[in-house]
């Protein structure tokens, strides 16, 4: 196989001719005798903020973990930049990853290290630079991003939880991701905080015209944050369609997910 991100006029579109940055077409995967993802089709379109809601056991992160490699579906078709996952090589495969950026609950930053070691370590190890006017400039740029750059030289510790959640988003942004995952971006903060990192979702949308998959519980995420939320049940996904739409919908499990709005 070629180079992983293939030439835009071999990327998918969609219906109304848009780039699909990630095609997903009847996948499944069973872990024994457990069906966990049970005939799954999904399209990401480029620039797009998908938002998967479900309980947990349902399969989101299984589904996650297929598209990035991790796991190897038993069935279907999934591609990502036109490429099936499952056909690439070891290499290809350390390529396509460095295309996503990941927030997970934790932040997943080093505690020994100052929030600008923890920026400089993927500049440094990843993306090998070695200039180091270039690194401070790169991590001061995506703290301000951020709202974060008078915490440079604090560690994790100091800062607060949702200054994490900013921190961690630094770090994962600093690589320039194609398309981000986002794995319950606003567990364990208050109202206000949430509400503060789901507009940051929206705004790193606009500024570096990601792609996202958003797997929340948060409700006020999914409505600020979500340009198209899928509810999956039983892994298969069983609901489409905007916030409002979702939230007028005649199916018992999708309003179960809306009883408490009004």
């Amino acid at each position: 196989m070629d180079d992983v991100k293939a030439d835009i006029e071999q990327m998918p579109k969609a219906r109304n001719g848009e780039e699909v940055v990630i095609a997903i077409k009847g996948l499944k995967k069973s872990f024994g005798k457990k069906d966990v993802l049970r005939d799954i089709n999904l399209e990401v379109k480029r620039g797009e903020n998908v938002l998967i809601l479900g309980k947990s056991g349902t399969g989101k992160s299984v589904t996650i973990q297929c598209i990035v490699g991790l796991l190897t579906p038993d069935a279907g078709s999934l591609k990502v930049f036109g490429n099936e996952v499952a056909q690439m090589s070891d290499d290809e495969l350390k390529q396509l990853r460095m295309k996503f950026g990941f927030l997970f609950q934790s932040g997943a930053l080093y505690d020994s290290m100052t929030i600008r070691e923890n920026l400089e370590f993927p500049l440094t190890r990843v993306l090998r630079l070695n200039d180091q006017t270039e690194i401070d400039k790169r991590v001061e740029d995506v703290l301000e991003s951020v709202g974060l750059l008078e915490a440079i030289d604090k560690l994790p510790s100091d800062l607060s939880g949702g200054m994490r959640k900013r921190a961690g988003l630094a770090r994962t942004l600093i690589i320039n991701p194609e398309i981000m995952l986002y794995d319950e971006p606003t567990t364990g903060l208050d109202p206000i905080t949430s509400r503060e990192i789901s507009h940051l979702i929206l705004e790193i949308q606009k500024k570096y015209k990601t792609s996202s998959i958003i797997i929340t519980h948060d409700m006020e995420c999914a409505r600020i944050a979500a340009d198209r939320m899928l509810i999956m049940d039983d892994g298969k996904f069983i609901a489409e369609g905007s916030f409002d739409e979702l939230h007028q919908s005649s199916n018992k499990i999708a309003a179960s997910f809306f009883k408490d709005i009004l």
